[in-house]
């Protein structure tokens, strides 16, 4: 028989919290003050709301937590992680996958909590990377950024495909159908029905002085590239009806 050593606590004072979208389970664990070796620690439930959240601050605080650790359950860890970041604790958040629960063990956040406040007093889980709050502001920013570049390249390529169905081929005629030239000839349609099919016919540039469209070619029929064969122009689209 040869003696081992027993796991060394990393983390003397620690708290493990299992998110839901309503409400959360806090788990504190601390020294023993009357038997030296032994751990205490104690359950609460709270709800996500800020005012509740600074009530667990303020038991954090009573029972000088060193480190509050979470697990990254979708989206319900920002808004806790973020209000304890601000109060001056240090938070981690750990993969889930790398914290998973014993098979066989009970599956409930309260046993959850408890099961990621004892792995993580003995340092057997890793912080996943955060950025400081300069880069989160900066992340949003760009995301939101490209998400409307992406909601309009989705509307001018609706466009394009209403324009197509009513027999429209300005896309045809020209390289960029957003571009100046292109807008300001779409809202000409609804002018250019009581013009005769000569001047539809003739062959005008359609490129505008200054403008940002392009020719595909010199001189090309302009009402051609108009001549719709639907009933009535796309109702979808304001400049076409």
């Amino acid at each position: 028989m040869e003696e081992v050593d027993e796991v060394e606590l990393v983390v003397e004072r620690i708290a493990a919290l299992d998110l839901g979208k309503a409400g959360l389970e806090a788990c504190v664990r601390v020294p023993s003050p009357n038997r030296p070796g032994r751990r205490m620690q104690e359950l609460r439930g709270y709800g996500t709301t800020t005012a509740q959240l600074l009530e667990m601050v303020a038991w954090l605080r009573h029972w000088g937590v060193q480190r509050v650790v979470m697990e990254s359950t979708s989206t319900y860890w920002k808004g806790v992680y973020y209000l304890l970041e601000a109060e001056g604790f240090e938070c981690w958040l750990v993969n889930a996958h790398e914290v998973k629960n014993v098979p066989g063990r009970a599956k409930t956040d309260r046993a959850d909590a408890i099961w990621l406040a004892k792995v993580a007093e003995r340092g057997m889980c890793r912080p996943s990377l955060v950025h400081p709050v300069e880069i989160r502001r900066l992340r949003d920013l760009t995301r939101y950024r490209r998400a409307l570049v992406q909601d309009r390249t989705r509307e001018q390529q609706r466009i394009e495909k209403l324009l197509e169905d009513a027999q429209i081929k300005i896309s045809s005629v020209l390289s960029e159908l957003h571009g100046v030239t292109g807008r300001a000839r779409i809202p000409r349609r609804r002018q250019s029905r009581n013009r005769s099919a000569h001047e539809c016919n003739a062959r005008t540039p359609l490129a505008v002085p200054g403008a940002g469209g392009f020719r595909r070619c010199g001189q090309v029929p302009c009402g051609d590239s108009v001549n719709q064969r639907h009933s009535s122009p796309p109702s979808d689209y304001p400049g076409c009806c």
